[in-house]
């Protein structure tokens, strides 16, 4: 990352769709940004994010996929 700060005010989150839908555990990411993933607890919207680049986040669930 570029160590440039990212405005994530009007930022469309979104629920993976393997989280808990009972409200646990809730991982948001946000889509276009460009070269990374944004990627929050959805309980707790107002906390930190995690900015993971884009090809790493692919691996990551690339990976995933062929686990479940």
């Amino acid at each position: 990352m570029s160590g440039v700060p990212i405005d994530l005010a009007g930022a469309s989150w979104r629920k993976s769709t393997y989280s808990d839908g009972g409200g646990g555990d809730c991982v948001e990411i946000a889509d276009g940004v460009p070269g990374a993933v944004p990627v929050r607890d959805s309980k707790d919207p107002a906390g930190p994010v995690v900015l993971v680049g884009e090809r790493a986040w692919a691996a990551f669930v690339g990976h995933l996929r062929q686990r479940w």
